[in-house]
């Protein structure tokens, strides 16, 4: 006897399949602090951390950030993440 098989919908809703269909694209709109700790997308060096100290907001999009083993750098928003 064979077992009952349960589907669940993959679809999304229609009013995200619209949003998507109009080229909606979502923007994470993460609030960052002086002093959090972030995840590098990428280390600085091959011998830095993956993780920096951000010390002080530099511009809209960048921060001053201290990497351990590394020191004081520049970053981008998109180069790191919380």
């Amino acid at each position: 006897m064979p077992l009952p098989t349960t589907y669940l919908s993959d679809s999304p809703t229609p009013v995200v399949e619209g949003a998507i269909a109009s080229g909606w694209n979502p923007v994470c709109h993460i609030t960052y602090n002086r002093d959090a700790w972030v995840k590098l997308l990428q280390p600085p060096s091959e011998y830095g951390f993956d993780e920096a100290k951000l010390l002080c907001q530099e511009s809209p999009d960048t921060w001053v950030a201290w990497v351990p083993e590394h020191g004081e750098v520049v970053l981008d928003k998109s180069q790191f993440y919380c």
